[in-house]
């Protein structure tokens, strides 16, 4: 029978295959269907809707001391996180930026060990060490031939790593205090706030008349899976796991990357992608998928 902690790991491991579905799907439509700001806007406008829809079932106030917490983890993890990622994104290589998010679990140790003082166990540091390995290689090896990589843009994604790192430490106090839907709720509308003077002006220079089937579907697959379902895996196991744990599993999204664009290359022959694929990014591939499993792996107990 699955336990609560089993049941977080399968949340986690399903947001984060979602989330490395997303690098080459919203790459798609980006710039030449939607800018990055407008995509940020719909995608907040519509899973934020979604959230207030479950919201209105659950009876629970917040605190007033509370909600300065609430109104940083919108900035952090909403607002900044999201416009950063998909400018970020927008200019730079998927691979590029599935590989830089991959820093989150290194950025979310430093600020749970200062924060919340959770204890850095060996086992942390040595999957962080072999999954790193795998993120240098296929850094060094991950560049196409096309050479889509851009500094700014993985400036943008490095930064946002770090956002979305604090966040996780930051909002981790609140999940255990209050229903979780209740407290994505209000981080959603509050991060809603502070993107709409940057989203605005980008959706209303948007010419939707542009969209057809496959737009709409990632527009969707963005919306409803990256954003709504994988915010939601995310928050149910912060419940039962440390914010490392769930930080660590962003290992696994260069892998998803590599499998995506694989399928891309010889499956549906976009000979572009074939030139990404090698034996450097396979071996990279498996390195992160231990890395996860070592951090998330729990320590033997000693009988005495």
């Amino acid at each position: 029978m699955l336990t609560n902690t089993h049941k977080a790991h399968l949340a986690l491991l399903g947001a984060n295959v979602i989330y490395g579905a997303n690098y080459l799907i919203a790459k798609g439509i980006m710039p030449n269907k939607i800018g990055p700001s407008a995509f940020v806007f719909l995608r907040i406008v519509g899973a934020g809707i979604l959230f207030w829809i479950i919201k209105s079932f659950i009876k629970e106030k917040i605190e007033k001391k509370d909600f300065l917490r609430l109104v940083l983890c919108g900035i952090l993890g909403v607002t900044t996180n999201q416009l950063l990622f998909f400018h970020g994104l927008n200019l730079t290589s998927p691979i590029d930026a599935s590989i830089i998010i991959t820093s989150i679990p290194v950025m979310v140790l430093i600020f749970s060990a200062i924060l919340l003082k959770e204890k850095i166990t060996t086992n942390k540091l040595f999957g962080i060490t072999i999954g790193a390995i795998g993120a240098v290689l296929l850094i060094w090896y991950g560049k196409s031939a096309a050479g889509t990589s851009s500094t700014l843009g993985n400036l943008f994604v490095f930064i946002n790593a770090c956002s979305y790192a604090f966040y996780l430490v930051l909002v981790k106090p609140m999940m255990k205090k209050y229903n979780a839907l209740n407290v994505i709720s209000w981080v959603f509308l509050f991060g809603f706030i502070f993107m709409f003077p940057f989203g605005i002006s980008d959706v209303l220079a948007t010419d939707f008349s542009t969209f057809d089937l496959n737009t709409y579907l990632a527009v969707g697959f963005v919306v409803l899976f990256t954003t709504f379902f994988a915010y939601l895996f995310n928050i149910y196991a912060l419940n039962y796991v440390a914010p490392s744990v769930n930080g660590s599993y962003v290992y696994l999204q260069p892998a998803v990357s590599f499998i995506m664009v694989s399928i891309y290359a010889y499956i549906l022959m976009h000979e572009e992608y074939a030139q990404d694929i090698n034996l450097i990014k396979i071996l990279s591939c498996l390195l992160v998928i231990s890395g996860v499993y070592l951090i998330s792996k729990k320590p033997k107990v000693k009988l005495v």
